[in-house]
């Protein structure tokens, strides 16, 4: 089975489980994801004060219907978990339809869907359901029941830390807060998962560290508990809607990182339609990492970022929209983002005045006319004459306009030949 259908088979599985900011449905999701990765639980009280917010109550819910004058059930939990607005307090009452429908949450503009709605700090209760269906509804007394629970309780994140021959680290950061939704959400779950599977696996130059939060509250809590070490993060990426769409890329706030170059680099050569976008304090988990008080270089990787794809928040974000070969695409593209910035180091050459001659050290053709082997030369070319110790070797493939495998293939054969040497994280440029 390949890495895109596996990651599909995840999102299926854990399609059913009705997540939320905290909660069983968390917890379960993470239980999952740490079958196939080391991955740390994590739980903060609710009431422990984050910055400027306070960890909310645990909300879990068992089941929930409306019941029209028939006794027939005309929305059930069971059948779809959108059908309640998430963090409803518990309610089992009779009202008429009138009172019913000021708790009813549809979409008019597309009467065939149920909406994902929410109400995280403020306390009320409601159901979504389709505005069609919504309609149908006769007059009458209707029965509601709501057996859910807001107690004090936990927040609940997982992370997951590679070590690294360095401690500085690589923040790969997505939410585990939405319900039965595959776009905006179980794909971004599903692709870092496999991504720290991958890098397990590998020597690493950098450290990594994944979280799997909450969407803001998590992010918010996990910088309040780490505050101290946030300095070790010097590249960062959010990863949310991965199943469907051409990439886009939204900058960090510095809109100059390294991790912003890397991107968009990766992007650029793809080949591939790709969106991006200077960083606004709006959307998902980069904002906090990007506030003022933390600039962390923090950029957001995503496929058609949330609300521009017609099925965003709904009931259409199934298992029918996201697909494995959208999955694979997306563990690759960041596969290759990580490959540049293990890669992009800085060298010395050791042989700077006038080009070496390269073809008795086996580096040069023998015979013109090969474009194949002009393009490798020229690589060559480049990264001696860049190799002053002041320019990586992303900063050649941005000047010299090739492919970073190209120029990182370039390196690897001046180092063999002794013509180059690396320089340390200590030297300075």
């Amino acid at each position: 089975m390949s890495a895109g259908q596996e990651m599909h088979r995840f999102i299926e599985e854990a399609y059913p489980l009705c997540r939320s900011l905290t909660g069983d449905g968390v917890r379960r999701t993470l239980a999952m994801i740490r079958e196939r990765i080391p991955l740390e639980v994590r739980e903060v009280p609710s009431g422990t004060p984050v910055f400027d917010w306070t960890v909310p109550r645990e909300w879990n819910i068992r089941d929930a219907w409306i019941k029209d004058p028939a006794g027939r059930k005309v929305v059930d939990f069971q059948t779809c978990n959108l059908h309640v607005l998430n963090y409803s307090l518990p309610v089992h009452e009779r009202l008429s339809l009138g009172e019913l429908k000021k708790h009813l949450f549809t979409l008019p503009e597309k009467p065939d869907l149920i909406p994902y709605r929410t109400s995280y700090y403020k306390e009320a209760w409601g159901f979504c359901l389709s505005h069609r269906a919504m309609l149908e509804l006769p007059q009458g007394e209707y029965e509601v029941l709501i057996d859910s629970t807001l107690q004090d309780g936990f927040l609940t994140y997982g992370e997951c830390f590679l070590p690294g021959e360095s401690e500085r680290e690589v923040l790969l950061s997505t939410h585990v807060c939405h319900p039965s939704l595959c776009n905006d959400n179980l794909s971004g779950i599903a692709v870092m998962t496999w991504l720290a599977r991958a890098l397990a696996d590998r020597p690493r130059r950098y450290s990594y560290r994944f979280l799997f939060i909450p969407g803001t509250i998590g992010s918010i809590a996990w910088l309040a508990r780490n505050e101290e070490r946030t300095d070790r993060i010097v590249h960062g990426l959010v990863a949310a809607n991965l199943g469907v769409g051409a990439f886009h890329y939204k900058k960090s706030r510095r809109g100059d990182a390294e991790i912003d170059r890397a991107v968009l680099h990766v992007l650029r050569t793809s080949g591939a339609d790709f969106g991006v976008e200077d960083f606004v304090p709006f959307g998902y988990d980069e904002r906090q990492y990007c506030s003022p008080g933390f600039d962390l270089p923090v950029g957001s990787l995503t496929r058609t970022p949330w609300g521009r794809y017609a099925e965003y928040h709904t009931s259409a974000d199934n298992l029918d929209l996201v697909g494995p070969e959208a999955l694979a695409g997306s563990l690759e593209t960041y596969l290759r983002v990580v490959e540049i910035l293990e890669g992009n180091r800085r060298y010395l050459n050791l042989n700077p005045k006038c080009e070496p001659q390269l073809g008795r050290r086996g580096l040069y053709r023998m015979i013109g006319g090969d474009d194949a082997g002009r393009s490798r030369e020229l690589a060559l070319l480049w990264v001696l004459n860049l190799s002053d110790g002041r320019h990586g070797l992303l900063d050649v493939a941005e000047r010299s306009g090739m492919a970073f495998e190209a120029v990182r293939a370039a390196a690897d054969a001046l180092l063999d030949v002794e013509l180059l040497r690396e320089m340390t994280e200590e030297e300075t440029p």
